[in-house]
């Protein structure tokens, strides 16, 4: 049999390095690299090898014509996701979920200051200042597992752009504008806007990009059946 064994460590640091940048550096990421990720991201696995996932990448003029578009329409139109949003946060989730933007507001200096944290809320939608930006998006007749399946295509794209030094935010606000999304990629009505990532090289300096998210350790997490 072929050894398919890949050192542990190395996983390990991807996944410990890995953080959702929220500030960029405006120079560029080579095509080549781009298309690296990409072909790494395609090995991901998928319910009877559907490959559900469709993605648009944007480059140079094409990302700040997006992002300007993309700011006006978070702004006069009302939000319209393909996927339906959470309804709430409850419990644990909450508590996570308010655990970062607390983390994240005090690393910016901005914690308390209700104005300051929605500007910082909007930068979403400015891609955080990313040159580029990878729409992903399923096929609709395909429903939750093709959706899940993409998930884990995001998962490798972020992966695979953290082992070429590529920085990355997986942004599911993005897809809350899915019409005016759907509208600038001429992405076709049977499929789903998912989610977007916005990525490029980090602008380790700014102190967005300063704090590290926390994880539940496995007790809260795995169930344990031995008999």
């Amino acid at each position: 049999m072929t050894d398919t064994t890949v050192a542990p460590s190395t996983l390990a640091a991807l996944l410990s390095s890995r953080f959702s940048c929220r500030a960029f550096l405006p120079e560029p990421v080579p095509e080549a690299v781009i298309v690296e990720i990409l072909t790494m991201a395609q090995r991901t696995p998928s319910w009877c090898n559907t490959q559900p996932w469709q993605v648009a990448v944007t480059d140079g003029e094409a990302t700040e014509r997006f992002r300007v578009g993309l700011a006006d329409a978070v702004r006069t139109v009302s939000q319209a996701p393909d996927i339906e949003f959470p309804s709430g946060y409850h419990g644990v989730y909450r508590d996570r979920r308010k655990e970062t933007a607390l983390q994240l507001y005090a690393s910016l200096g901005i914690a308390g200051d209700r104005q300051a944290s929605a500007e910082q809320t909007m930068k979403n939608f400015d891609l955080f200042g990313a040159p580029h930006v990878a729409i992903v998006t399923t096929d609709a007749a395909l429903g939750t597992y093709a959706a899940v399946d993409c998930g884990l295509y995001v998962n490798t794209f972020l992966l695979a752009a953290q082992s070429l030094g590529v920085a990355t935010v997986p942004q599911a606000a993005l897809a809350g504008c899915a019409p005016y999304v759907r509208d600038f990629f001429e992405i076709p009505d049977d499929r789903n806007v998912l989610c977007a990532i916005s990525f490029g090289y980090p602008d380790l300096a700014h102190p967005a990009n300063a704090f590290r998210t926390t994880r539940a350790d496995l007790d809260s997490v795995v169930t344990w059946v031995s008999h």
